[in-house]
């Protein structure tokens, strides 16, 4: 009875050998990052899924007329930026202002003028990061109240155009860069076709292993 086992597990062993090594770390790792790719995808093309309202807006704007106003909304942000790191430099200048420093004390072992300056600097870095987000995109909205409805509508529709034609990212390598993946230089229809082009060289170059 010991022998028939020993048997039978010897025989299924040998079946399934052939399998694992047709498979190997590699290829499972391909398939896994396959099936990833697919399914983040999938998630992000329902995100980005319009109901009819949102089509009858977005159709209200046309191509041209969207990224123009894309390429305000950039410029804007890019000033919500400057407005967001003077304001944070003026107001952490105020304070370290009023405060009386003495030259021989040290912080962390460093000198108290290197600090104060580096925390300065730091909140000038804070506020150029959040200024698109507290200053740019509400002065944007204000400006154009009247179409922000068709414009939100056409970004949606925009993203998932780009997420739909953008290249692998996965193949790029350092003489093989990927060409603008989230499509944010793409500010007319000479751009946009112009990014085709990138993207289609770069699946070129991908191909030829460069």
């Amino acid at each position: 009875m010991l022998l028939l086992r020993t048997i039978g597990i010897n025989s299924i062993s040998k079946r399934a050998t052939p399998f694992f090594k047709s498979a190997p770390a590699q290829q499972l790792s391909k398939r896994f990052n396959n099936i990833n790719k697919r399914f983040n995808s999938t998630i992000k093309s329902n995100k980005l899924e319009l109901t009819p309202e949102e089509l009858k807006l977005a159709n209200q704007l046309t191509w041209e007329e969207f990224l123009k106003l894309r390429k305000k909304q950039r410029f804007i942000s890019l000033i919500g930026s400057g407005l967001g790191a003077f304001i944070s430099i003026t107001l952490t200048w105020g304070y370290v202002s009023q405060i009386e420093i003495d030259p021989t004390e040290t912080i962390f072992g460093l000198d108290t003028f290197t600090v104060f300056i580096g925390g300065i600097m730091s909140m000038g870095l804070f506020g150029f990061l959040v200024g698109p987000s507290l200053l740019g995109d509400p002065i944007f909205s204000i400006l154009n109240r009247n179409i922000m409805n068709s414009f939100k509508a056409k970004q949606k529709l925009f993203l998932r155009h780009i997420i739909k034609r953008r290249v692998d990212a996965s193949r790029q390598s350092m003489n093989n860069p990927v060409p603008d993946y989230y499509g944010e230089k793409i500010g007319s229809l000479k751009d946009y076709r112009q990014w085709l082009r990138d993207g289609n060289e770069y699946k070129r170059k991908a191909r030829e292993f460069l």
